[in-house]
């Protein structure tokens, strides 16, 4: 008998040997296949044909308001020559009714940018990472100044540094 007691706990501990890496298998599967459903639910169900008359957008009227040319020269220090910048901008406006806010507040805002530019150095303009700051700085300050109209945009027409 303790020849028999001995197999069958043997085979108790086989079983459960077994037990876990079967789990650990049909665990994965299902991951795999809800994982699967899932990239197939979103690459290939597109929602269905649409017409052209629903894929048509709405295209948005912009107005451009141009300032005039501004001309500074850059904070220089430990440098030995002056450096220049000169800046020709376009406001980009939601619509043309904001122009007579924007024609009244003109002087604030190009004062605003005036002493802005003023402070900054050749090398903050370095790259399209200095023009982007450069483009995004301007456009939180003239929305300050313009207040409350916004403006949607800065457009550079010019940029020149010397």
């Amino acid at each position: 008998m303790s020849d028999q007691t001995a197999e069958d706990t043997e085979g108790e501990e086989g079983e459960k040997k077994k037990g876990p890496p079967l789990m650990i298998i049909i665990g994965a599967a299902v991951v795999l296949l809800l994982g699967g459903g899932a990239a197939y639910f979103f690459l290939f169900s597109g929602g269905g044909e649409t017409t052209a008359s629903e894929n048509t957008e709405v295209v948005r009227q912009t107005y451009f308001y141009d300032l005039p040319i501004i001309s500074v020269n850059l904070n220089s220090k430990g440098e030995s020559k002056d450096m220049f910048l000169k800046v020709a901008v376009s406001l980009e406006l939601a619509d043309e009714a904001m122009v007579p806010n924007v024609e009244t507040l003109m002087p604030r805002v190009l004062d605003t940018f005036q002493v802005y530019l003023r402070e900054m150095r050749k090398s903050d303009l370095e790259g399209s990472g200095g023009i982007y700051r450069l483009k995004e700085e301007l456009r939180r300050r003239v929305n300050l100044a313009l207040f409350p109209t916004q403006v949607e945009s800065i457009v550079f027409k010019e940029i020149l540094v010397q």
